[in-house]
């Protein structure tokens, strides 16, 4: 079950915790993404965060990349409308330091997959 979070609090958490807590969130992130898109064989969350850490980062912006295509995939199984640029900008993004944008944004493309009414 995909878990909607409140994204002004993960990304204060994040700050005040000098980057640990997005770790956790990525964590989330990355397992509930994989839910959404039904690809329950792809790299788990915790997965992710060790390669992130290993590469210093570089695995990060490849799982990005990755992520704007899972969103799109997750989004069109639903019916909900996705912009099939996600995984461009979500790589730009990454590759300027704005991972936290990122993270922000797949986690509001997620939330509206948890509250479909919504």
């Amino acid at each position: 079950m995909i878990q909607e979070r409140n994204i002004v609090t993960c990304i204060i958490l994040s700050i005040v915790t000098c980057g640990i807590y997005m770790y956790y969130w990525l964590y989330c992130v990355a397992n509930d993404l994989n839910v959404a898109a039904d690809a329950p064989n792809d790299t788990s969350g915790a997965l992710v965060v060790v390669l992130g850490i290993v590469t210093c980062g570089i695995y990060l912006i490849y799982w990005a990349y990755t992520a704007g295509g899972k969103v799109q995939t997750a989004m069109s199984k639903r019916g909900l409308p996705s912009d099939s640029n996600s995984a461009i900008l979500y790589l730009i993004l990454s590759l300027f330091g704005l991972s936290i944008v990122t993270m922000a944004l797949i986690q509001s493309e997620l939330n509206k997959i948890a509250t479909p009414n919504a």
